[in-house]
């Protein structure tokens, strides 16, 4: 038995130091030293990963796919623009236990770091290396395979810089991976697919998707159409995103839960398929990450998106998502600050005071997120608070509870419903037998509800989105 630990330990072990030998590296990480020129790490020592999925249709040693892979992947034919259509940063704490991911949407409206102006966030990588690539053959660079290195990488740079400043120096970006249209492909197929489940059938000639309602397998092409899908989804982009959150997060509980990383023939797939589609930066140690994610399980990984506007046209760039940095920056510090072990704030068993049924509930959605004022106001209301409004409030990082004078037993009584995400604050404002709920950017236990949230002001309807926390525990239906 000894002697098969050891072998099996020896034989993990020498597939991870064969992904460090044979891993596609870029130099993209700038790193920070001190004035002894020892390089700096984080000061809360998490790691802050920026995955990148890129529509390049070469490979990740810069090989062009082949017409068949092509047709199969249905990935159409390349327009020269390389551009990031998914951006997550993933941030996991220093105890590597657990890991937030945060979206951040392609046609996110930011400034573009190094002066290129306000743009889609997909286009700053483009933006640097097709400007990379003109000003070296304008120094009379011949040498296309230096111009296209030196230019893709620049891209990257700007493109991390941007990221880093649309978190407000919340986080360092100190990882980066990133993936091309085969990678989803080779991926998929060498652990033999993930489980999704879909709301309704879907079909979308663009991206070739075509798949019944229900939960399903997906690997190959099928698995590269499921996250690529746009056309047809209510919520377009947004829906992709979220389609790539659930996708991503199959892809962890297989490999973290399902004993992949002790099936041989799954791992020696698995390592091919990284070395032919992936890109990481350059002195990323993959064996050393690996065991500091030890202590991660599946159900610990959870998936975010920034805070954005709704559509908007616009003269250069043509339909964006709005951002307020200040929203977002607030946003990403509140999942990326560590929790705190304990909060005396929270009740921890249920509190005396008058019954939900004489206690009405206004929710308002402070949290950046789409229906959460109605989906919480539906579980308080299935709980017995009397029902009543769901608006829109200003941005918390925090959710709070508030009461009127003299009536915090009331607050108490939802806060416990909430299972104690919350902080009581009186408010002279609110009326008394009503408690006021603000769900900040912190909440994610209510399930979902399917009545639209209705707008404070102006008499905007926003139709919430369907989809419960996702997180890499558990099947969750999307559209």
């Amino acid at each position: 038995m000894s002697a098969a630990v050891l072998l099996v330990t020896w034989y993990g072990w020498n597939y991870l130091r064969d992904i460090d030998e044979g891993i596609t590296t870029t130099d993209v990480i700038q790193t920070q030293v001190d004035e002894q020129g020892v390089a700096r790490k984080p000061l809360d020592g998490a790691i802050d990963i920026l995955l990148v999925g890129v529509d390049s249709r070469t490979d990740a040693q810069g090989k062009p796919l082949s017409p068949e892979v092509l047709a199969l992947l249905n990935g159409g034919v390349a327009d020269g623009t390389l551009n990031t259509d998914t951006m997550i940063l993933v941030h996991i704490p220093q105890d590597g236990t657990r890991a937030v991911a945060i979206s951040f949407p392609r046609d996110a409206y930011v400034d573009i770091a190094d002066g290129f102006g306000k743009h889609k966030l997909n286009s700053a990588m483009a933006r640097q290396r097709n400007d990379t690539a003109q000003r070296l053959r304008n120094e009379g660079v011949t040498d296309e395979a230096r111009i296209e290195r030196e230019s893709t990488q620049a891209g990257r740079r700007t493109l991390i810089k941007t990221i880093e400043g649309l978190t407000g120096g919340a986080v360092t970006v100190d990882r980066y991976a990133e993936v091309n249209l085969a990678s989803f492909y080779e991926v998929t197929k060498a652990i033999g697919g993930v489980e999704v489940c879909l709301n309704q059938p879907t079909r979308d000639w663009a991206s070739g998707a075509d798949f019944p309602a229900g939960r399903q397998t997906v690997e190959g092409a099928a698995a590269l159409s499921f996250v690529r899908q746009r056309g047809g989804l209510p919520g377009g982009d947004l829906d992709r995103i979220v389609r790539q959150q659930v996708f991503i997060g199959a892809l962890a509980r297989k490999v973290l839960s399902t004993g992949t990383l002790t099936d041989f023939a799954k791992l020696d797939g698995l390592v091919s398929a990284i070395k032919k589609s992936v890109v990481l930066n350059e002195g990323w140690n993959i064996t050393e990450f690996a065991e500091q994610m030890q202590g991660l399980v599946s159900g610990n990984i959870q998936f975010r998106t920034i805070p954005v506007g709704d559509p908007t046209d616009t003269w250069s760039d043509g339909n964006v998502l709005p951002v307020n940095p200040a929203q977002v920056r607030q946003f990403i510090k509140s999942l990326a600050t560590d929790p705190v072990s304990s909060s005396s704030s929270a009740p921890t068993t249920t509190p005396s005071g008058p019954p939900p049924s004489s206690i009405t509930v206004h929710v308002f959605n402070s949290s950046g997120t789409q229906g959460r004022a109605i989906t919480v106001l539906g579980m308080l209301v299935q709980k017995g608070f009397l029902r009543g409004d769901a608006e829109t409030g200003s941005y918390l990082a925090t959710t709070e509870v508030r009461y009127a004078p003299g009536e915090k037993a009331a607050a108490d009584r939802v806060i416990s419903a909430l299972g104690g995400n919350a902080t009581a604050v009186e408010d002279d404002s609110v009326a008394r037998g009503q408690v006021h709920v603000h769900v900040g950017a912190d909440y994610s236990v209510a399930p979902p509800s399917d009545e639209p949230e209705q707008a404070s002001a102006g008499g905007v309807t926003t139709v919430p989105s369907t989809t419960p926390p996702i997180t890499a525990d558990g099947v969750v239906c999307v559209n």
